[in-house]
């Protein structure tokens, strides 16, 4: 099998802090023997999250088994995620944003045996229901855990408790149409009715100062479909709660250290 070098457009910063977390647990599980030191382990977990290399391609790259790819990508994920913000940690790095803006996205998956659920009609497409939060700066805040694909927006962010993090710390959120209705400190655009076919010319220059806010919420959705396993998950549904939330928490490492 022909290979060759890649690159992967991370620092060195995060792939340290990575090693250290993995040491860490190695040590306080009394690991005695791996197949992989903890900075290799590091790097073939960015390799497959970053790139989104398949496990079949990491295991020929870096000598090992199929398994142990696929394990040692399963233990890096599950250990970031559990250090990733909950909702309560979300709304106090909220409360020092001028405001916020509240997006959601939908990340593809592989057809699952229980098709329904998962199929967007909006983007006509199986997936996972992820909301986002970012910040003035274009940068990602949080994001949510998953839901099917087949969930609006809306019901989502209720789901999830956004709309009342939103409004208990009041914090001003920007949002598109679909989260019209959604009350609190969520801010939408207006929207033209049947009984009103126009907006008259402050409504519409609402919307334009509305959209030019908005849009740079788009920034924080290419921050995290950057990591290219998310272009489309090929792993269980309900993995990708936990594959969101590593991607966080790598995501927040990488962008600390810049000033």
């Amino acid at each position: 099998m022909l290979s060759y070098p890649a690159a992967i457009p991370l620092s060195n910063h995060t792939l340290v802090h990575l090693a250290d977390l993995i040491r860490a647990e190695r040590a306080r599980r009394r690991s005695r023997w791996r197949r992989l030191e903890p900075g290799r382990q590091a790097l073939l977990v960015l390799a497959h999250l970053r790139n989104g290399d398949t496990h079949a391609r990491l295991a020929v790259g870096f000598g090992i088994s199929y398994s142990t790819a696929w394990r040692y990508v399963r233990e890096a994920v599950d250990l970031l995620a559990s250090l990733a913000d909950d909702l309560r940690a979300a709304g106090e790095r909220a409360t020092r944003l001028a405001y916020a803006i509240l997006d959601g996205t939908l990340v593809p998956i592989d057809r699952v045996a229980d098709q329904k659920p998962y199929f967007s009609g909006k983007h006509r497409r199986h997936g996972v229901n992820v909301q986002i939060l970012a910040d003035p700066a274009r940068r990602l805040v949080w994001a949510s855990p998953t839901l099917p694909g087949s969930v609006h927006d809306l019901t989502a962010a209720r789901t999830h408790g956004l709309i009342d993090m939103l409004t208990t710390n009041d914090v001003t959120a920007f949002a598109d149409k679909a989260y019209q209705g959604a009350g609190g400190t969520v801010r939408t655009p207006f929207k033209r009715h049947a009984t009103r076919p126009r907006l008259s010319r402050g409504q519409k220059a609402v919307n334009r100062a509305h959209a030019r806010i908005r849009a740079l919420g788009e920034r924080a959705v290419s921050l995290l479909k950057g990591w290219k396993i998310l272009a489309k998950l090929r792993c269980c549904p309900h993995r990708a709660t936990a594959i969101i939330a590593a991607i966080l928490v790598l995501h927040h490492v990488e962008t600390r250290r810049r000033p």
